[in-house]
């Protein structure tokens, strides 16, 4: 029986198996208005109500089969939403199927949305609108039963007066007699969750890159955007031969304006990505790998619950350095892992080792997930697959598990019961008893349970880090020096942005430098004006952590005009903390708030002590 302790809907009860949309755009109301047709299944006898998650959506009608249905919508739950009752005409006997359509409209209050003005986009001439509905943001762009155990196909009818992109494949479209709408039409055959539900309109164009792949962005981001992620079907490929063939048929990117709010987000068949990965030297594109990576782990087998997140991202995390590993060699996928452990250790540290959430698998009852989301799950869930990995006997033995992994469990929901069950048994058929025994070596409770960083710390080839590491350490001896001397412009001239990236984290974890020293430092290394946006990131609280005070106004700027969470939120949490500057990450967020993602833009203001 599904559990969700996030889900107000009758999961117990029924289940959904497809949803027609039928929607109208309107960005003058900034609304989208229209119909959710669902068809549910029973799986239990004699019922006479349908419970479907809500958020701050105006509800108008139900009704089924034409008839009009009676419904209650209950007071908005804090983090949950409100529950929409809906009561059958006849109790339904368990595997009977009905079909129920909800007319309603979105709100200016809908989390799952973000309407831009034309002067947040690229091209400042035409509005955008993009959703974002992990983790359980869904239930504010429709009806539904908005849990990850639930998984269910779509079909959609998007009627607007620029163009619609879906996380669905494409079936056409009708322009209207009237010439300024267009009904694009998609469908998605291969079952998802809810959370992968996605919609983006704008002026935008699309670009074949690879076989299966086009690039859509708007016209003035499309060079750069094409030109990047040139490698995408490399990447598919590559994951292909690790696991299964791809089975979604399409992969298209979509690069979206700076406020989305993440790195990219696995929608099937369109991933969406930040302008932050146009580095113009391709230096970024991993995250390519990992969204790929999502494709079989996360959207083919996918978590129960969001307080087995790991299940998605851990897994996803580990397959997409198996990926990086296989096309770059092993040392750049344990750089790779060298720089997420440093990511663990800050998430860590920002909870406190002993908090819940940095369990591997917390208890979210009463919880947001947005509230957990961190680096836990996926590097805590990286270093478990990688530990049980070498355990095991390394990847002749673990590879030919996780291939094994995704064939047992396709279009299937599951927790973490499920997946050890399942490790056990395959070890145990393919292997014999020996891996059985390790495997009952293995400290479950401490990994599954346990807070804090992980109980065993995996060694990674340091091969790429030896060099930042040096170069950290002459720095560091010369900070007693007035005038340091043996720097230059050739020092990480050879770097690659990874390792630039991580001499710049080493540097930050000493004690701060002199002023003087950080002067030096950018005039020789380029720092403040660098294009890459991870190197600006690591450089910029480097500078925060030393009250460098010169740094303020590139913060301010940078903070301001990238939304991704990964980079404002602790550059105005580490401004908030700088000398004399809690007073600006304040102003800073309140005055461009409205630029931010509504995600982003609650979890800032719980950062800055704003939140009501």
């Amino acid at each position: 029986m599904p559990y969700d302790p996030t889900s107000q809907s009758n999961l117990d009860e029924v289940k959904t198996n497809h949803i027609h949309l039928a929607l109208i755009v309107d960005f003058g109301a900034k609304t989208l208005t229209g119909s959710a047709e669902l068809e549910v299944e029973a799986i239990a006898d004699s019922v006479s109500n349908v419970v479907l998650d809500t958020s701050y959506i105006d509800i108008r009608s139900a009704s089924a089969a034409g008839q009009a249905l009676t419904f209650n919508l209950e007071s908005c739950h804090e983090k949950y939403g409100s529950a929409l009752t809906i009561h059958l005409p006849k109790p339904l006997a368990k595997g009977e199927k009905t079909k129920i359509s909800v007319e309603y409209a979105t709100t200016q209050d809908c989390t799952a949305c973000q309407w831009l003005e034309p002067s947040q986009t690229a091209g400042k001439k035409h509005p955008y609108l993009f959703t974002q509905c992990q983790a359980i943001h869904a239930r504010s762009l429709l009806p539904c039963q908005d849990s990850p155990s639930i998984k269910l196909t779509y079909s959609a009818d998007i009627t607007t007066p620029l163009r619609a992109v879906m996380s669905a494949v494409p079936k056409g479209e009708v322009k209207h007699e009237n010439g300024s709408m267009t009904t694009f039409k998609f469908e998605q055959r291969q079952r998802i969750p809810s959370y992968l539900i996605a919609l983006a309109v704008g002026n935008l164009e699309g670009r074949e890159i690879g076989p299966r792949s086009t690039v859509w962005t708007e016209p003035e981001v499309m060079e750069a955007a094409a030109w990047e992620f040139v490698d995408t079907e490399n990447f598919i490929r590559t994951g292909e031969e690790l696991l299964t063939p791809y089975d979604w048929g399409r992969y298209d990117l979509l690069v979206l304006p700076a406020s989305f709010p993440y790195g990219g987000m696995e929608n099937p068949c369109l991933t969406f990505v930040t302008p932050s990965l146009l580095a113009g030297d391709r230096s970024l594109v991993d995250v390519v790998a990992h969204e790929i990576a999502h494709s079989w782990m996360g959207n083919l087998v996918t978590t129960e619950n969001w307080e087995h997140f790991w299940l998605n991202e851990g897994f996803t995390v580990f397959v997409e350095r198996k990926i990086l590993g296989r096309m770059k060699g092993k040392e750049h996928s344990d750089f790779s892992a060298i720089l997420g452990h440093k990511a663990l250790q800050e998430s860590v540290d920002l909870y406190g080792k002993e908090h819940p959430f940095t369990a591997l698998r917390p208890c979210l009852r009463e919880e947001d997930p947005d509230d957990a989301f961190s680096r836990v799950p996926y590097e805590k869930g990286f270093n478990l697959l990688y530990y049980l990995e070498k355990h095991l006997g390394g990847a002749e033995v673990f590879e030919p598990y996780l291939r094994a992994h995704v064939q047992q469990f396709a279009g299937r929901s599951i927790n973490t019961d499920d997946w050890k069950a399942f490790l056990y048994s395959f070890m145990e058929k393919t292997f014999g008893q020996e891996k059985v025994d390790l495997l009952n070596k293995v400290d479950w409770e401490a990994w599954l349970a346990g807070t804090g960083m992980p109980p065993v710390d995996n060694k990674f080839d340091d091969t790429l880090a030896k060099a930042c590491t040096c170069l950290c350490q002459k720095w560091n001896v010369s900070r007693h020096e007035a005038h340091p001397a043996g720097f230059s412009t050739t020092d990480i001239a050879e770097f690659s942005s990874t390792q630039s990236v991580v001499f710049l984290e080493k540097v930050s974890e000493l004690e701060p430098l002199p002023h003087g020293h950080l002067d030096l430092m950018d005039e020789l290394y380029q720092l403040t004006n660098v294009r890459n946006s991870e190197i600006r990131l690591r450089w910029q609280l480097l500078c925060l952590k030393a009250d460098y005070e010169k740094i303020y106004p590139e913060v301010v700027a940078f903070a301001s005009s990238m939304g991704r969470m990964k980079m404002c939120r602790p550059l105005l949490r580490s401004l908030y903390k700088a000398k004399d500057g809690a007073d600006l990450a304040r102003e800073t967020f309140v005055k461009h708030k409205s630029f931010y993602h509504p995600i982003a833009a609650a979890m800032i203001a719980k950062d800055l002590g704003l939140a009501k």
